[in-house]
């Protein structure tokens, strides 16, 4: 199960990494709004793989589950001590759970574009941190995976 659990995590990982590249334009931002370009740049991207990319954009949500699964596994078998399995769950189920609540209907609202630019900045801003969030919790889970997967 560790095998299955590093993979997914590591493939939530990378998918994070992508969002990120688009989310870094916020950075160093210090302006009550973002400049058009960039809002038009991240709301493009989110356009497309929120809206446009069904039913692509569900393997996410599918991996999220099989990668849950595969840990939930790792504790009733007690295939991994307990300082691997339990916090590789609490990890993995706040950012997954933070990305269902929070991160998804953001990009969702900041891809249609509708809302005021301090609204949509407020809203990039708010999706950058919380995916520096996920980045974090995420790769705790790939490493606790990894050193599970050795044993």
């Amino acid at each position: 199960m560790s095998a299955i659990a590093a993979a997914g995590s590591g493939f939530l990982v990378a998918v994070l990494w992508f969002d990120l590249m688009f989310d870094v334009q916020v950075r160093r931002r210090t302006g009550e709004v973002l400049p058009p370009k960039i809002l038009a740049s991240i709301s493009a991207y989110y356009r497309r793989v929120t809206i446009e990319a069904t039913p692509m954009n569900r393997l996410v949500s599918a991996v999220m589950g099989l990668t849950v699964l595969a840990i939930v596994a790792e504790i009733v078998t007690g295939g991994t001590p307990w300082w691997i399995g339990w916090p590789s769950l609490a990890f993995a189920l706040s950012a997954m759970g933070l990305a269902g609540a929070r991160i998804i209907p953001n990009a969702k609202r900041l891809a249609r574009a509708t809302d005021s630019v301090d609204v949509q900045t407020r809203l990039a801003r708010s999706i950058y941190r919380e995916h520096l969030y996920c980045l974090a919790a995420m790769i705790a889970v790939l490493a606790l995976q990894l050193v599970a997967a050795q044993d």
